[in-house]
C-alpha cells in the first residue's frame, strides 16, 4: 500500500505548510486553492497569503479545485467548512481512498466530528483525521513536530504515516479517531481559557491551573464518547493542550488574551481571524449537557463569547465552586 500522489485541498496556513512537508517526504504533491483566481496568485508568488514568508516548496503543484487522480486527499479547510469541501471533491474520488481531515473541530447545527461529516459526504472514502501539536510556521518551516494520524483500517493510517512522514514531521498512527478528533476540539475552547487567564494577569501559578483542570475536562468529555485514555493523554490531547495554552501562535490563546485584557467578543474575534474554538465551545457544552459530562470551564468560556458572563464573573464562580477531591 502506497501512497505517492497526494492533493491537499486548502491553500491557506495550515495547507502550504502540509504540502511542504509531504513534498519533503518525498511524495507527489498538489495544493488545491479554492478558485482558480486565487491558484493563480499562490502560483505566480510561490506562497499563501496566510502564510506570509514561508516560500512553497518548488515542487508543489497548484490547481484550482482539481482533486482527482490523487492516492489520497488532505482537507486543510476550517472545520465549519469542510462538509462543503468534501461535497465538491466526493464525486471525484475513488472507492476507499483515505480523505483526511485536518481540521481541529465539531460541525455546529449537526454535533458531528469530522470524520463522520466526511463519511456522510463521501461514503465511497475512508475518513481519517491529522491532529496533534502543531503550528503551521513551524511545520513550514521544517521544524521538528510530531502529530497522530487517525484511521479505522490500522494498515491504512500506519501507510499515511510512512508517506507523509520525515526527519522533521513524525505522525504516529491510530485507529482511535473518535479520541484524536475529541482532544483536538476540546483543546481550542479551553485555549481560550488559557487565554483568558493570560490576558487577564492572573499569574503562571493560575495558569497551570488551568491547564490542568481544562484537561480534566476533556478526558471525562473524551472518556465519555469512547476515547482511549492512550489517546487523550497522547499528543493529539495533552499534547495540542499544551501548546495551545501557553503561546500567542495559538489563535485560540491570542482571542482569550483579548478576552481577558476587555475587549468584546465581537472586537476579539475580529482581531484573532478564523478561531476554530469559539466555533466548538457551544456546541461542546451541548453535548457535554446530552451526557452529563461536567465541563465548567468550556461552560465557563462558552458563556463569556456569548456575552451571558463577563470575565470577572466567570473567575469568580470557577473559584467558589465547592471544595472536593481531584478527579
Amino acid at each position: 500500500m502506497t501512497f505517492d500522489k497526494i492533493a491537499v485541498i486548502g491553500a491557506g496556513a495550515w495547507g502550504v505548510a502540509l504540502a511542504n512537508v509531504i513534498t519533503r517526504a518525498g511524495r507527489d504533491v498538489t495544493l488545491v486553492a479554492r478558485d482558480a483566481q486565487s491558484a493563480a496568485i499562490i502560483g505566480e508568488r510561490r506562497e499563501s497569503p496566510r502564510l506570509p514568508g514561508i516560500k512553497l516548496h518548488d515542487q508543489v503543484r497548484i490547481a484550482g479545485t482539481d482533486a482527482a487522480r490523487h492516492d489520497a486527499i488532505l482537507l486543510a479547510v476550517p472545520a465549519q467548512q469542510l462538509r462543503a469541501a468534501v461535497t465538491m471533491i466526493a464525486p471525484l474520488l475513488t472507492d476507499g481512498i483515505p480523505v483526511i481531515a485536518c481540521a481541529k473541530g465539531i460541525e455546529r447545527g449537526t454535533h458531528k466530528f469530522m470524520t463522520e461529516v466526511i463519511a456522510e459526504c463521501a461514503p465511497s472514502a475512508l475518513p481519517a483525521i491529522l491532529s496533534g501539536p502543531s503550528f503551521a510556521t513551524d511545520v513550514a518551516r521544517g521544524l521538528p513536530t510530531a502529530v497522530t494520524l487517525a484511521a479505522s483500517d490500522d494498515a491504512v493510517a500506519a501507510a499515511l504515516a510512512q508517506a507523509m512522514g520525515s526527519t522533521t514531521f513524525r505522525p504516529y498512527h491510530t485507529t482511535d479517531v473518535r479520541g484524536v478528533e475529541i482532544g483536538g476540539a476540546a483543546k481550542n475552547v479551553l485555549a481560550i481559557a488559557a487565554g483568558i487567564v493570560s490576558g487577564r494577569g492572573l499569574g503562571a501559578s493560575a495558569a497551570a491551573a488551568l491547564t490542568t483542570r481544562g484537561f480534566a475536562e476533556l478526558f471525562r468529555f473524551g472518556a465519555t464518547f469512547g476515547a482511549r485514555p492512550e489517546t487523550l493523554t497522547g499528543l493529539s490531547g495533552l499534547g495540542d493542550l499544551i501548546l495551545s495554552c501557553e503561546s500567542a501562535q495559538s489563535r485560540n490563546f491570542s482571542l482569550g488574551v483579548a478576552l481577558g485584557q476587555g475587549q468584546s467578543p465581537r472586537a476579539a474575534q475580529s482581531a484573532s481571524k478564523l478561531v476554530e474554538g469559539a466555533f466548538t465551545a457551544p456546541v461542546l457544552l451541548e453535548m457535554a449537557k446530552e451526557k452529563g459530562v461536567e465541563m465548567p470551564i468550556a461552560s465557563a468560556v462558552a458563556a463569556i463569547l456569548d456575552q451571558t458572563l463577563d470575565v470577572d464573573t466567570a473567575i469568580e464562580n470557577l473559584l467558589t465552586r465547592p471544595f472536593k477531591a481531584e478527579g
